[in-house]
């Protein structure tokens, strides 16, 4: 009997497993943060449904500036404290926003995203960056990819910062 393998189903836990093997395989051996970075933000990019935005703000003293990225020209600082990113940057605490709108103090990179999931990176207790994913769908991140996207934070607090 011939058995054909089915493509792991975007979003889903098995998914997530394996984005971490590859962006883990994809860094392994090379040093240069942006470089990983930018990789990192490429495949996120291609491997979750429905964004608009995804990318890394990276810490500047108490504020947040644009990193690698995909997707339209982003705001170049964000204070911490401020906004989604730099409520995440602050709290050291996953945001995950169904409805971007309805966020105190919102800052609107892009008036299209209406959701929004920030993930700290923190190293040795600093907060030194956040991934920020924006959809334009509303709540467009469950649980599933709360997770999914959290088990990715190890590899990226790795990293050479």
């Amino acid at each position: 009997m011939f058995v054909t393998e089915t493509p792991t189903e975007k979003g889903n836990a098995e998914h997530y497993q394996s984005l971490n093997q590859q962006l883990s395989a994809l860094v392994t051996g090379e040093p240069n943060l942006i470089a990983n970075l930018a990789n990192i933000s490429a495949v996120l990019y291609e491997q979750l449904d429905d964004l608009n935005w995804l990318g890394f703000y990276l810490a500047d003293g108490e504020e947040l500036v644009l990193g690698p990225f995909q997707g339209k020209v982003a705001c170049v600082r964000i204070p911490f404290g401020k906004g989604v990113c730099g409520t995440a940057a602050s709290s050291q605490k996953i945001q995950r926003i169904a409805d971007v709108h309805a966020f105190p103090g919102h800052i609107a990179c892009d008036s299209a995203s209406n959701s929004e999931i920030v993930l700290p990176i923190v190293v040795n207790g600093k907060t030194v960056a956040v991934l920020d994913i924006d959809s334009p769908q509303a709540n467009r991140f469950s649980a599933t990819d709360e997770v999914g996207l959290a088990a990715l934070l190890p590899l990226l607090a790795s990293l050479n910062w």
